[in-house]
């Protein structure tokens, strides 16, 4: 019995860090009006050593807009390189892109994973000079789990408990803009519309809703949401089995309530990771991030 819990355990995780959409491939060539770096140290909680990479444009003026892109996989999986294609089309309509790593579950639980990302938007403006970037021009993007990442950066711009300690204090960590790719917004309302909800929210939260309620309560971003929220792109499938897509419905309402720019993109018959979408429908989605993008950060 044990053993079958394991090999169950190592096919969710499997599975959770297949699932974040990767519009394009992680391993494309890189363009030649393109700078790419890989591997550039922001932040170091706990010896970590965590890095990002990074595209940039080769020439042009600058200082440039920038983004930055947040993987999936359930809290406890993924990497970053997921999101190299990406940073890469960005580098090519005039954008500084990165994407994180941050610390996963269960050995790191919530807040890490958002002291994290935090970090890495403070390490962009402690370095704008260098890398040519807008420090008042930064968005965010993220899908599953990174979107979960991305909303928060979102929603609590200046909460200083959720700072942490990776560096670059003296720098806001807040965003002009967030699109949203299927993460949750409410903890609570998880676990009976969500497959998986049961094995990865204890990981990341300490324990289940009845153990650690209040856990689930700060970690979800649907209840932090303010008028200064950033304007939010949230794009989410109808028949997304890990995470539902009323999520979405909630966050927008929330934000829109909030008198805060916000807009629900919803995928027709799409499961998590906008599976079952035609060719069609994903070009739309991703014409849909770049056209938020240009209209926030450009």
């Amino acid at each position: 019995m044990q053993c079958s819990r394991i090999k169950m355990a190592v096919i969710l995780v499997a599975l959770m860090a297949s699932i974040q959409v990767q519009p394009v491939s992680a391993q494309q060539p890189v363009p030649e009006g393109v700078v790419f770096e890989k591997n550039i140290e922001f932040s170091n909680p706990d010896d970590q050593h965590l890095q990002l990479n990074m595209a940039r444009p080769k020439a042009g003026d600058g200082p440039f807009p920038a983004v930055v892109c947040i993987h999936g996989g359930g809290f406890r999986a993924g990497t970053r390189e997921g999101f190299n294609g990406l940073c890469l089309e960005l580098a090519e309509r005039g954008y500084v892109a990165v994407t994180v790593t941050y610390r996963l579950a269960p050995k790191y639980q919530f807040p890490a994973a958002v002291y994290d990302v935090k970090a890495a938007v403070r390490w962009m403006r402690a370095n704008a000079e260098k890398y040519n970037i807008d420090p008042n021009r930064i968005g965010t993007t993220g899908g599953s789990a990174g979107g979960h990442l991305a909303q928060f950066l979102g929603v609590t711009s200046g909460v200083k408990s959720f700072e942490g300690d990776g560096g670059n204090a003296d720098y806001s960590s807040s965003v002009k803009c967030v699109v949203n790719y299927y993460g949750p917004s409410d903890f609570t309302k998880s676990y009976d519309a969500s497959v998986d909800a049961a094995e990865v929210l204890p990981l990341f939260l300490g324990g289940n809703l009845q153990q650690q309620r209040r856990r689930h309560i700060e970690a979800s971003p649907l209840y932090w949401v303010t008028p200064e929220a950033a304007p939010t792109l949230c794009i989410h499938g109808t028949e997304d089995s890990y995470v539902a897509h009323e999520q979405a419905v909630w966050l927008i309402d929330r934000l829109k309530a909030s008198a805060v720019e916000a807009k629900l993109m919803t995928i027709e018959g799409a499961d998590h990771g906008f599976r079952g979408a035609s060719k069609e429908v994903m070009a739309g989605i991703e014409n849909a991030r770049v056209e938020f993008f240009d209209k926030h950060l450009k």
